[in-house]
Parts: structure tokens; C-alpha cells; sequence
């Protein structure tokens, strides 16, 4: 999770925008379920299969802990999730079925808006990951649009094995299977430690004093 840094470029009206232009997870599984059947692209089409099997897992598999329940029960404020995403994402397919279902518990406390990255450059730019458009991004709202904490593309131990991984020329090509391989040991357990922190900071933030 990272903290809350100031985007010159983006003001409360342009999220407020992003939050009505965004999807919901379903409309998402629908979009990714055309997608597959219409892209042309074979590399992409295996991807977007692969990368459905493992949403399926994850939708079966991953239980809220008991204490994200309270955490998320004892949220003070409406909070947004808006979601920078693209079918072909491996690590979206690992982590937008947790976010849902944490969405989900929180009974309309927590709402979520998937943007296509492609789509809305100005908005990835301004959450770059050491100057890639890496995703998924998480950016987490208040009811008045104010960014109260940001997360992504993945969780830190994570993104820390990619970078290892990546600055070895003989495991450079295949870090994906590693990397898929320690989101299948860890479980989201890494990354429910990391949501329950930038769930935390929503609740240090008054709206009412940042209107």
C-alpha cells in the first residue's frame, strides 16, 4: 500500500467522473467474457482464458477474516474504489475477486468502479509504478472524491519477487510463473494485511473537513 501523495493534475470532479464511467466486477466478468470471444489476438485470448480460471479460483477459495469483517462493519464513512484494470492482467485476476467480496461485506460502505487502463491514460499516469502503467491500481475516495490512500499493482512481497526476478536475465522471462506460484502459497493473505491498512486510513480521514 502506498500513501497519499498529491495529483496536481486530477481534481475531486475528474474522480467523481471515473467513478460514474466505472464498471462493476460483474459487468467486468461480462466485458472479459466477450473479449475472449472476439479478440483476434491469440496470446491475448490465452491470457484472458487463464486469467478467468484463476478469478473462478479465487472467487471459491478466499474468506474474509473474521477481523476485516469487524474492520470493515466499524467503516465510518462511504468510502470509493476506483480500480485501474485490464483483462489480459494476471495480478487483477488475483486480487479483483478479493476486492469485490470485501466490497460486498461492507454492504454499500465501500463502493467499486472499474476503469479500463487503456482507456484513461491521464488517470494511469498519475499512479505510475517506478514510471510503468503497472496494474491493477487501487485508489481509495471518500464520499467528497478527496484520494485518501492508493494500492497496487500487487503486494509488497510480491512486487518485491517480480523485481528480483526481473533483474535476472534467466529468470527475466518466466517471473510470471514464480509470481503465480507465491499468490497460489500466499492465499491473499498478504494482500487482505495490505486492504485492512488502506481501510484504516479511511477511517482517519473527516470528509467533512475536506469538502
Amino acid at each position: 500500500m502506498e500513501t497519499v501523495a498529491k495529483r496536481k493534475a486530477l481534481k475531486k470532479a475528474d474522480y467523481a467522473k471515473y467513478i460514474q464511467l466505472g464498471i462493476s466486477y460483474q459487468q467486468y466478468k461480462n466485458n472479459m467474457a466477450e473479449d475472449l470471444a472476439l479478440n483476434t489476438d491469440s496470446r491475448t485470448r490465452e491470457y484472458i482464458n487463464l486469467n478467468q480460471r484463476r478469478m473462478h479460483r479465487v472467487e471459491k477459495t478466499f474468506e474474509i477474516s473474521a477481523t476485516l469483517v469487524t474492520q470493515i462493519k466499524n467503516l465510518k464513512h462511504k468510502t470509493y474504489w476506483l480500480i485501474l484494470t485490464e483483462h489480459w492482467c494476471g495480478d487483477a485476476s488475483q486480487t479483483l475477486p478479493v476486492f469485490n467480496k470485501i466490497a460486498e461485506a461492507s454492504a454499500g460502505k465501500i463502493e467499486m468502479a472499474l476503469v479500463y487502463r487503456d482507456q484513461h491514460p491521464e488517470l494511469m499516469d498519475e499512479y505510475l509504478t517506478d514510471g510503468t502503467r503497472s496494474i491493477p491500481k487501487l485508489i481509495q475516495l471518500d464520499e467528497h472524491f478527496n484520494v485518501t490512500g492508493f494500492w497496487g499493482p500487487r503486494p509488497t512481497a510480491a512486487q518485491q519477487l517480480v523485481k528480483k526476478l526481473k533483474s535476472n536475465p534467466v529468470t527475466a522471462t518466466t517471473y510470471a510463473n514464480d509470481l503465480h506460484l507465491w499468490y497460489a502459497k500466499d492465499k491473499q493473505h498478504s494482500l487482505e494485511t495490505e486492504i485492512a491498512k488502506l481501510i484504516f486510513r479511511a477511517n482517519l480521514y473527516c470528509p467533512e473537513c475536506l469538502s
